[in-house]
């Protein structure tokens, strides 16, 4: 049952596109509860408990309550994969149902693991390789969307393109290393990076106030609405708002040049947003394993019908249009052209034309682009 993050951003698991079926996904959920508040925690949970019950893949949970610091609890659950988990945890009816333990917490944090060994009475059952170990510089890339009121884009841009960068150090073990803020339409997406701990990072963002002043002014141009004052309204936005990142491509050689970043918004079909992701990571992995190509990293983030990819390219985005809009295969090309709703004018994106009408297409503007130098 272990959800009730409350961290924002953290609705999302990073895993590979298409592999959320691999195994049987742990979760674990530390809490601190209230003081005075212990049979309304144990009420709140029990209803919970209940409901979660019926929801699909759920196995089953634990309440646990630590014999050292009695204000200290854990719930863990088992989940059939991470499917099932990821479908409730980012729903509407997930949020509502969390609702009432809200009240009775001061703090929570939320670990989703992959069961790989298993042993009981009965022996061992069951082994898996692990993942492999985290490409790259140990930097975590996190994002989250949300739209705003259509005729509002431009003052909208203007805001977020004029703020001040908090801090890059947040703990003795975390730094906030980039934030790229992109604008395709209505839509605002903003990458993260963070080296360390995300919920820390995240945090430490949404108190700085720079940053609460940006967010405030934009507030009367949201489609919907959000008061970041409240900690129930600010735990729904995020949960709403975040936009899990699904697969991520290193290069595997070192590309000379200068690195560019770009964002693409793709127009997925009604439904076709894990397919549409796992063409585009397919496509990734090939071009990370490219010696001779411009690809330095990638992420595809995907959450229902809404597929972002974020790319790092050692070469302008219309040097190799194959690689920047993740075409190169003519087969996954063609698989992704059956996902997408394009515009009649784009047609074959096999073809260095389709390919640049794609681009014009989907390519989000990039309103900020924001480096710490303490990193």
């Amino acid at each position: 049952m272990t959800t009730l993050s409350g961290e924002p951003g953290t609705a999302g698991t990073a895993v590979a596109a298409g592999d959320t079926e691999s195994a049987t996904l742990r979760v674990v959920l530390m809490l601190d509860v209230r003081k005075g508040a212990q049979q309304a925690f144990l009420d709140a949970y029990q209803l919970l408990r209940d409901q979660v019950a019926s929801v699909p893949g759920h196995v089953s949970d634990q309440l646990c309550q630590s014999i050292e610091d009695p204000s200290q609890w854990l719930i863990t659950s088992e989940w059939e994969s991470a499917t099932p988990f990821l479908t409730w945890v980012e729903s509407a009816e997930h949020r509502e149902m969390v609702k009432p333990m809200h009240d009775c917490v001061n703090d929570t944090r939320s670990l989703r693991y992959e069961v790989l060994r298993e042993t009981s009475a009965a022996g061992h059952t069951g082994s898996r390789a692990p993942r492999p170990e985290r490409a790259g510089d140990g930097r975590i890339r996190h994002a989250i969307t949300f739209t705003v009121r259509p005729g509002s884009e431009e003052v909208v841009a203007k805001l977020l393109s004029d703020y001040a960068s908090p801090s890059a150090r947040v703990d003795s073990a975390t730094r906030l290393c980039r934030t790229s803020l992109f604008m395709q339409g209505n839509r605002v997406v903003r990458a993260v990076e963070v080296r360390g701990s995300l919920s820390a990072a995240l945090r430490h963002v949404a108190q700085q106030p720079e940053v609460r002043a940006v967010e405030e002014a934009i507030n009367p141009y949201l489609e919907e609405e959000r008061d970041l004052t409240s900690a129930e309204s600010a735990r729904a936005f995020f949960g709403r708002a975040a936009l899990p990142a699904v697969h991520e491509a290193v290069a595997e050689a070192e590309r000379p040049g200068t690195v560019r970043r770009y964002a693409l918004q793709y127009p997925v079909r009604g439904g076709g947003g894990a397919a549409a992701a796992r063409v585009l990571a397919r496509s990734d992995e090939l071009a990370a394993a490219d010696p001779t190509g411009s690809l330095v990293r990638s992420t595809v983030f995907q959450r229902d019908d809404v597929v972002v990819r974020v790319v790092d390219l050692a070469d302008t985005a219309d040097a190799d249009l194959a690689l920047t809009t993740g075409t190169a295969d003519r087969d996954l090309a063609a698989e992704l052209g059956r996902q997408l709703e394009l515009p009649g004018a784009v047609r074959d994106l096999g073809t260095d034309q389709g390919r640049a009408q794609l681009l014009a297409h989907c390519r989000m503007t990039l309103l900020t682009d924001r480096h710490s130098q303490d990193v």
